[in-house]
């Protein structure tokens, strides 16, 4: 298949896109809104200032960028940042992380769509002087089009299964075609590195720099909020739980989670599970779920004191994980007991705490077998095993502070990525930028 192919069928595909764009508007609304900027329509930016353009697709690459974001604040002041992602859960999460900068010094659209037409429009508006494209959204038109108006294009903290290699395969001239467009291909390991390779990037392209996600810190607001998170939930419990943190969990798993806790609640009546649906339009169904498994569950939104009855908290809010997290003792990680692919499970690790994940972690495929070789996860296939290992993790402490020591060590022996991205982008952008920071 060739680019102009692929353009053509997704034209005669817009239709339907914009069907399932409303489609899901009907149980998460935001989706119908603002859906023009999917289409490039927007007022253009103010032209005081160049651009970087950084594309980072929902919450956990919005997330993961942020270090990236607030280095390139400081380092390029005479830029500004224009952040585009693709679901509204990711918009809000841009609007709370750079909230104050928005309309200054931050930007933030809808990524446009990968037509001809669209990315014209798109870069009409914006005319970035660089491009840094979050994790591995590969789109042909997009590529092309930086190309073309010889914008430098950088993939950072890049990832390529090899599942996902495959798929690519099927369309080897268009990908080798759109490989050899890119700048630069910022991989997250070599074994990612080969499968880019094979597919036809030019290995001159390919720099090794590590994971971004390593260079996650914890502050001490949020290390702060989540003391007062568990001091709110101990107050109202009148006692100190034990707080396990289900995060990110998709439909098929709650269930599983709520079954392992029953289990643990046999032996240990002092815990408090914390249940954090990925997707805001779960909320309500979630919360049903609990009710229908006969807990009594506060909704965390709507800000009420835990009763000493209270067994479960939804986290029904968006941007507060981290928060959840360093109030808890023990972290599972979902999207993993189905077969979607698992979440950041650097998150947790990075606050000290154990963590557990399904078997299907093939998005972090890496980093999780590493977490695992280090001693600070362990991975579960079913409730049963779910409850035995937070049982260990509840009377084993010896095992506990092992498991939790050897998270947090793992990360801070894993950081460094972030330093060798800032360099590549040093070598795009006008050095006088980064002279003047140095000065």
């Amino acid at each position: 298949m060739n680019r102009f192919i692929y353009s053509a069928l997704l034209y005669l595909a817009t239709p339907l896109v914009m069907l399932r764009l409303f489609l899901r508007a009907r149980k998460a609304p935001a989706y119908r809104q603002r859906w023009r900027e999917r289409f490039g329509f927007f007022p253009g930016l103010p032209e005081d200032k160049p651009t970087i353009w950084v594309h980072s697709v929902s919450v956990g690459e919005t997330i993961a960028s942020a270090p990236l974001v607030r280095e390139l604040l400081e380092r390029y002041s005479q830029h500004r940042i224009l952040i585009t992602t693709m679901t509204p859960t990711g918009s809000d999460r841009v609007k709370a992380l750079y909230g104050d900068l928005l309309g200054h010094r931050v930007e933030h659209v809808y990524c446009p769509y990968d037509l001809p037409d669209v990315q014209n429009r798109f870069l009409n508006r914006v005319k970035p002087e660089l491009a840094l494209i979050i994790d591995t959204e590969l789109w042909p038109n997009t590529i092309a089009a930086c190309h073309k108006r010889n914008i430098p294009l950088i993939i950072v903290n890049a990832r390529l299964s090899e599942r996902s290699a495959r798929g690519y395969a099927r369309l080897k001239g268009l990908v080798r075609n759109m490989l050899k467009q890119i700048t630069t291909v910022a991989c997250q390991n070599k074994d990612d590195g080969d499968r880019f390779i094979r597919l036809g990037l030019p290995p001159q392209k390919l720099t090794i720099t590590g994971s971004v996600k390593f260079d996650l810190s914890v502050s001490p607001e949020l290390t702060e909020h989540g003391r007062h998170l568990k001091n709110r939930w101990e107050e109202g419990l009148g006692y100190d739980p034990i707080v396990i943190t289900a995060a990110s969990t998709h439909e098929g798993e709650d269930q599983q989670i709520l079954e392992a806790f029953s289990s643990l609640r046999k032996q240990h009546d002092n815990l408090l599970l914390v249940l954090v649906p990925r997707h805001p339009e779960r909320f309500t169904s979630v919360y049903e779920l609990i009710k229908s498994n006969q807990y009594n569950v506060v909704r965390h939104s709507e800000k009420q004191p835990l009763r000493p009855s209270t067994q479960v908290v939804l986290g029904d809010t968006m941007g507060e994980v981290m928060t959840f997290l360093a109030a808890s003792d023990i972290a599972f990680i979902g999207g993993s007991l189905i077969e979607h692919g698992g979440h950041n499970m650097l998150e947790p690790a990075v606050l000290g705490l154990p963590v557990l994940s399904g078997r299907h972690v093939f998005n972090f495929q890496d980093i999780s077998d590493s977490l695992i070789r280090a001693g600070g996860m362990q991975l579960v296939d079913s409730p049963k095993q779910l409850a035995e290992a937070i049982a260990r993790l509840i009377t084993d402490k010896p095992h506990y502070k092992e498991m939790s020591q050897n998270a947090a060590r793992f990360v801070a022996s894993n950081r460094g990525a972030l330093e060798k991205t800032l360099s590549l982008i040093n070598h795009q952008l006008p050095v006088s930028d980064v002279s003047d920071h140095i000065d």
